[in-house]
């Protein structure tokens, strides 16, 4: 799945589930980024964000789509946060209208 459909999806999502206060970037590694804040999710945004959640692009699908449980794949090591976890913590609503 490219970069540019998940930032579409998750803009779907985001409007859906109200918007962030926080912003949130998940790092893909060589795979590239998305930057989320508010109701909109952009491509490999250079602005910070408030958490960095660094995960495999395949592991990210699959949390998108319910086919990875989310505390599993933070403690097993194939997520991992940066910054602030509240904001972290707060992302299931997303998820679910993804």
């Amino acid at each position: 799945m490219e970069n540019s459909v998940i930032a579409t999806r998750m803009n779907d999502a985001l409007v859906k589930a109200g918007g962030l206060d926080k912003s949130v970037k998940f790092d893909f590694g060589d795979a590239g980024s998305v930057f989320a804040h508010g109701t909109t999710a952009e491509v490999d945004s250079a602005k910070d964000a408030d958490c960095t959640i660094s995960v495999d692009k395949a592991d990210f699908i699959a949390l998108a789509e319910g086919n990875l449980d989310p505390m599993m794949a933070f403690m097993s090591g194939k997520l991992k946060v940066a910054g602030d976890m509240s904001v972290a913590m707060g992302l299931q609503n997303i998820f679910s209208n993804m």
